[in-house]
Formats: C-alpha cells, structure tokens, sequence
C-alpha cells in the first residue's frame, strides 16, 4: 500500500507513501488515492481532506515516468487509456469531491504533483516547498488536466510561463499568484492544515458541498449561466437542517 489515511475528529488525511521515488504517482497509487476517496465520501464522519506526501522532500514529483513510458512505447491508445484517462480521472475526482480537499505541500510538487494541487478545493505548502510543470522537457504538454486548470485559476499568461518553460517557482511565488493559499514553516504545516479544515468544518456539510459545487461548476461557465447554478444550488439547501440551525442561530443571537 502506498496511500495512508489517518483519520483525526472530522479531518481524514491522505498520506501518498513512495518517498524513495519521491511519492510519484505510479498507476497503483493513482487507483489507491481515487479508492481512498471513494471510501471517504461515504465516510459521514469525515467532513474535510487533507492530502499530503510522506517524508520531507516531496508532496509528489509527478507521474512515475518510467510507467509512463511503458504506455508511450504501447502506442497511443494505450498511452491515453493508462495515462490521460487515469491522470485526468484522479484529478477531476478531487476537483469535484463533494467535502473539501486540502492539499499540505511538504515539498516539491512537480508535473501531476501540481496538477493534484490545482485540482484540490485548498492548498497551503511548507516554506521550502517548489512547484513546476517539467512535461514539456519530455516532449509533452501536462497530461493530468494542468494545461487547463492552471491558467484558469492563475491567469493565462502566469500559466503558460510555468508550462512552456518548465522552471520551478518557490512557495512564496505559488502564493502570490494563487496557486496556493498560505506559506507556513514545515513543522506547522499539517497544523495549518487542520486549522484550516476546521475553520470550514465548523459549517453545515450541506452548505459546505453546495458552495464547492457551486463555485466548481460555475467557474468557467458564462455569468449567466453560473448564477443559475448558483441558484439551483442555494434551491438545493433550503429545506437543509443546515439553513435551519443557521437561520435559528441568527435569529435567536443576543441583541447588542
């Protein structure tokens, strides 16, 4: 097994275990992550996710090139069955878990290292962490949904700069331009983490799923078309016992 989970109150953390091969991502531990999830979806007690790697050196460095490789020597349909369809898959799975995600980057997080923390709702990365998009050195764009989400979240021109250039960028950078949200030293970065987990967690699941769902799914539709999904989902909580104990809790507040 390379995939751990340690479960803490309501935060599970998902541990990616490979530091000799700096946690990349092989296609056993792509299916045990995406395996991981689903357990953790049905899971009621778990309200939040933390994904992080094992040791200090990596969060991941990517996809395991070797195995990847293999599936170019295949031939193409292989390669986009075993590569694309897998590496794509695990990200839109995080991008679209309905409890949020929160990536804790203890190190580099290369290729499809960075495009798990694309996809995941939160990110906060220790002090010494990088950040690159090396697949163009291999002759490729990045194949696990990067080329779309990172200039979406960061801007075109930030995003083709790391793509077609392939150069790391330190965490400080990774902030400023919204990759991820703070920069803590490594020893307080799972506290952080947690921190942050419970800062959401504290609300209604309800309104915490709508809101990802929400913002997921109206983010690159037309302003039109995204405040219907916004309205479809405030709809979708009305009856909530969360809208409820919100609304009671608001009400029944002393006055000043």
């Amino acid at each position: 097994m390379t995939v751990h989970i340690d479960q803490r109150d309501a935060v599970a953390t998902v541990t990616i275990d490979r530091t000799a091969k700096l946690n990349a991502l092989d296609y056993a531990t792509i299916d045990e992550l995406g395996a991981a999830l689903d357990r953790l979806e049905t899971t009621s007690e778990v309200r939040a996710v933390i994904l992080t790697g094992a040791g200090t050196r990596a969060f991941s460095a990517g996809a395991d090139i070797p195995a990847l490789a293999g599936s170019i020597a295949g031939g193409t349909e292989r390669a986009l069955r075993e590569v694309v369809r897998r590496g794509q898959g695990l990200t839109r799975r995080i991008e679209e878990f309905p409890k949020p995600v929160i990536a804790a980057v203890n190190g580099l997080a290369y290729g499809g290292g960075c495009e798990v923390v694309e996809a995941a709702a939160l990110a906060v990365a220790a002090r010494h962490a990088t950040f690159a998009k090396p697949e163009i050195a291999l002759g490729f764009p990045p194949p696990f949904g990067g080329s779309q989400r990172l200039p979406r979240h960061v801007g075109r021109k930030r995003g083709l700069e790391l793509i077609l250039t392939g150069d790391p960028i330190p965490a400080r950078r990774a902030e400023a331009i919204g990759l991820v949200n703070a920069v803590v030293p490594a020893d307080d970065l799972l506290d952080a983490a947690h921190d942050l987990a419970r800062r959401i967690t504290r609300h209604a699941g309800t309104a915490v799923t709508a809101c990802l769902r929400a913002v997921n799914r109206g983010i690159n539709l037309p302003i039109d078309e995204g405040l219907a999904v916004e309205a479809a989902w405030f709809a979708a909580t009305t009856t909530t016992d969360g809208v409820r104990t919100g609304l009671r809790r608001f009400l029944d507040r002393p006055r000043a």
